[in-house]
């Protein structure tokens, strides 16, 4: 689950990281309030849930109040593009008015679940404000990644050894430490897949501050955290995403033509890959999960429906804890009462896969049968191709 900047930046706060005087606006006159709040010269910045908002002119510093109110016209209902939105981008809806702050020096630090060990790891750099996968790219050298024991967790000489990586020295590397140590209480206390900052600035006066920070929550732990799902801004997010959460469906739009239904996520990626391999685009990724019911695999199927860019859907279910007939029976359903005429192809195999095929025989919709995952993404292909 993401989070805005300003957001993340109130809790790193709470967890005593300091971060720059700020306010955020939902207007134009809000904006030109908290500039002169800020003393006039202050930083606009854009609140999307992607990175890259710099370069995209959605963060710029401006030197008096009418001028920030100049910029958060132009911005507000703008759809900004960055590498991280797509073609489509994300509108604008919110803005954060920060104090600008003469910066020494930048830095690069966050704590990340390693999936590899399924561990935090605390990974920094000296090059902050930069892209991070460009310098492991370029200059991996730069990049100090430590594993944290979760027995022990992140020890004081751990961080300070950190802090002197980075080239911190006295005061200012004890700042750090102590930073660094927060930043993990952070990743812990509020069960965070990622906590960023980007970047950790010393500051001219020879203060450390967070000028920009990202925090994702681990959506497995959201039940532990009531508060989570009000922070969420459902206006940056797929409205189809957004009907697949109601009924507990995992669903991420994508950019091809074939809608995509599966049960199980490693499932889901293997067809993902074969359709492509045959020539096909997916056009989502939705898992239904091993034990749905007819109704959650009728809704499923209306949301592949609701995409416009959807031209066929390919089915791959394998039948062991949810039966195949069940799967049958939620497609006819969803494509009888939304009148589908698409080309549909159902690959199936498992527990009462006979019935299931029948069923969809007798449908009477433009429905194929697929043998195996290969026949199925080659028919699905084929029926596009006769369209």
């Amino acid at each position: 689950m993401n989070i805005h900047e300003y957001q993340a930046k109130e809790i790193l706060s709470s967890y005593g990281i300091p971060v720059p005087r700020g306010r955020v606006a939902l207007t134009a006159d809000q904006v030109e309030r908290a500039a002169k709040e800020m003393g006039g010269r202050c930083v606009v910045k854009a609140q999307i849930y992607a990175g890259g908002r710099g370069k995209a002119g959605g963060v710029k510093l401006v030197h008096h109040p009418e001028q920030a109110q100049d910029l958060a016209k132009e911005l507000f209902g703008r759809r900004l593009v960055t590498p991280q939105t797509g073609a489509e981008g994300l509108k604008v809806r919110r803005i954060l008015v920060e104090e600008a702050v003469e910066i020494s020096r930048e830095l690069y630090l966050s704590i990340t679940l390693d999936r590899a060990t399924s561990r935090y790891c605390l990974i920094a750099s000296a090059e902050g404000g930069v892209e991070i996968e460009e310098v492991a790219s370029t200059a991996p050298e730069k990049i100090h990644v430590l594993d944290i024991d979760p027995f022990t967790g992140l020890r004081s000489y751990q961080a300070r050894k950190t802090a002197l990586a980075l080239g911190l020295a006295g005061s200012v590397c004890e700042d750090c430490v102590e930073l660094i140590l927060n930043l993990y209480r952070c990743a812990l206390e509020k069960d965070c897949f990622l906590v960023e900052i980007n970047p950790l600035v010393v500051t001219k006066a020879g203060w450390l501050m967070a000028m920009d920070a990202k925090i994702n929550f681990d959506d497995n732990a959201i039940f532990r955290h009531r508060e989570y799902p009000d922070m969420l801004d459902y206006s940056q997010l797929d409205p189809l995403e957004i009907s697949a959460g109601k009924y507990d469906l995992a669903y991420i739009k994508l950019n091809g033509n074939v809608g995509c239904m599966v049960n199980g996520a490693g499932l889901a990626m293997a067809t993902l890959d074969v359709l492509q391999e045959f020539g096909a685009e997916p056009a989502n990724f939705l898992d239904v999960g091993g034990g749905a019911t007819r109704e959650k695999v009728a809704e499923a199927f209306k949301i592949i429906l609701q995409d416009s860019d959807v031209k066929g859907v390919f089915v791959n279910i394998f039948g062991g804890i949810m039966r195949c007939d069940v799967i049958a029976q939620g497609i006819i359903e969803a494509a009888s009462e939304v009148h589908c005429t698409l080309p549909i192809v159902v690959r199936m195999d498992g527990s009462k896969v006979a019935e299931g095929k029948k069923l969809l025989q007798e449908s009477g919709l433009n429905v194929q049968v697929g043998e195996t995952l290969g026949d199925g993404a080659a028919r699905i292909v084929g029926m596009l191709d006769k369209n």
